[in-house]
């Protein structure tokens, strides 16, 4: 095992709240593009229209793509113009939701831990946002965005979780096999379900969701506290074959 494959909300950032998140940003984004003549419940009904579209994505075309055809089909061409204003929107106003997430210091131990042993690390977060919105969320975690060789976004994106040809599409973009990487995430739905890849997984206990009650206990598991040991334990790359 090489490469160590990270969730983002409610595993390196947490999100004890994730209702809470989507409610914030929804006001901030209304509030900015009420005056683009955008009414607030028309504006939140075609933003979660174009998420579902993205989340039905059969790899066709990129997540981006997708979600503004979605907007178009809703709105009319013109709506083409306001995607320069959302990703103006990501790098400011959208830091309104970032209270609704914490900063966990144990994060940060942990990657620069993985770092020193030559472990290649990847964020796999799911690819519903522009690159804009999920760097300043990599900030918002206390990391760097230099920190991963590869990031999800949904402009290189053409499936979402918990699709396995989303993971699929992260092994091929960073050529590796599914038994060189471990999984390490928060939701046991959408994250966990890597294993039937061959995939290893750590389930990260602090903000866990687990939607359909599943038996977890195949998992290796724990708290930040638990996950730091964990890579604290593993030997440098190059130095086993595990």
């Amino acid at each position: 095992m090489n490469t160590v494959i990270f969730d983002l909300d409610g595993t390196l950032l947490p999100m004890p709240d994730q209702e809470q998140f989507v409610r914030t940003y929804f006001k901030a984004m209304a509030m900015k593009l009420n005056e683009y003549g955008y009414e607030e419940e028309n504006l939140i009904n075609g933003i979660l229209a174009g998420t579902k579209a993205m989340l039905d994505n059969d790899g066709s075309i990129n997540n981006r793509d997708r979600f503004w055809k979605t907007f178009i089909e809703l709105f009319g061409q013109d709506v083409t113009k306001l995607e320069h204003i959302l990703i103006d929107f990501y790098n400011n106003e959208f830091a309104a939701a970032k209270k609704t997430t914490s900063l966990e210091p144990l994060a940060r131990d942990v990657v620069e831990t993985l770092k020193a042993k030559g472990y290649q690390l990847v964020l796999g977060t799911n690819p519903l946002f522009p690159s804009a919105a999920t760097y300043n969320r990599i900030l918002w975690a206390g990391l760097s965005r230099d920190d991963f060789t590869h990031i999800t976004t949904y402009e290189n994106s053409s499936y979402c979780k918990p699709k396995l040809e989303y993971y699929k599409e992260i092994l091929k973009a960073i050529g590796k096999e599914a038994d060189e990487c471990i999984m390490v995430g928060n939701d046991v739905g959408e994250d966990m379900i890597v294993r039937h890849l061959g995939m290893d997984t750590f389930l990260l206990k602090d903000c866990l969701i687990n939607r359909d009650d599943e038996d977890i206990s195949e998992y290796k598991q724990g708290y930040f506290k638990e996950l730091l040991d964990f890579v604290n334990n593993l030997d440098p790359v190059g130095c086993s074959s595990t």
